[in-house]
């Protein structure tokens, strides 16, 4: 399963890659708005939104580009690993 996280902390970045992968998951972590998002995005099978440490506008591109595709969205208001834990095991189960 491919997961996709956008947002969170950066000091947090290698730890929701680990969480991930204990998941069976391959993760890609954007914590910041990049440029040429839909290049780098792919067609994950799960996309999580931390909305807390992204703006709006970010989620509103993001959305955009998985618009017609079957990837499944998570919005979470917090950027913990528990929240990320409680995210996979609802879906990566």
């Amino acid at each position: 399963m491919s997961v996709v996280i956008l947002g969170g902390n950066e000091c947090m970045e290698r730890r929701y890659k680990e969480l991930c992968q204990s998941y069976k998951c391959s993760a890609k972590v954007f914590t910041k708005p990049a440029g040429g998002l839909k290049n780098k995005l792919g067609s994950p099978d799960l996309m999580i939104f931390f909305t807390s440490t992204m703006s709006h506008k970010l989620v509103q591109s993001a959305l955009s580009e998985l618009k017609g595709t079957p990837t499944r969205i998570e919005r979470c208001h917090t950027s913990s690993l528990s929240a990320l834990r409680s995210i996979l095991e609802k879906h990566a189960v």
